[in-house]
């Protein structure tokens, strides 16, 4: 038997608002989310809370790659974490969640959790 499960999404603003290379903060279904435009409708979206200084700052982070990876560096303590996985590039063994992003008739939407 197959299940599907049906994701709810919920609008964080119009593409158009959001700034290439810079990230916004949303709430989504009670957590905060760390959503970031690259170019075009390149959008990701990973927690805003950064466990190494314990802050919501991810969104406020320097957005760039490392080896071809796109990640974003903390503004605390500079930790950079994969915009795809979620993992810290400088420590594997910690890692934020991630968030499925969609853009839909202009506006950015990110699955609920």
């Amino acid at each position: 038997m197959t299940m599907l499960v049906s994701r709810t999404w919920v609008d964080v603003c119009p593409l158009d608002k959001l700034i290439p290379g810079r990230g916004v903060c949303a709430l989504v279904g009670g957590l905060q989310v760390a959503v970031f435009r690259i170019a075009g409708e390149e959008i990701y979206a990973i927690s805003n809370f950064d466990p190494f200084s314990r802050a919501f700052v991810l969104s406020r982070g320097i957005v760039g790659s490392r080896a071809e990876r796109l990640k974003v560096a903390s503004p605390i303590y500079k930790q950079s974490f994969d915009l795809d996985t979620g993992v810290c590039l400088d420590d594997a063994t910690v890692s934020v969640r991630t968030f499925e992003v969609r853009v839909v008739d202009g506006m950015v939407q990110v699955a609920s959790p």
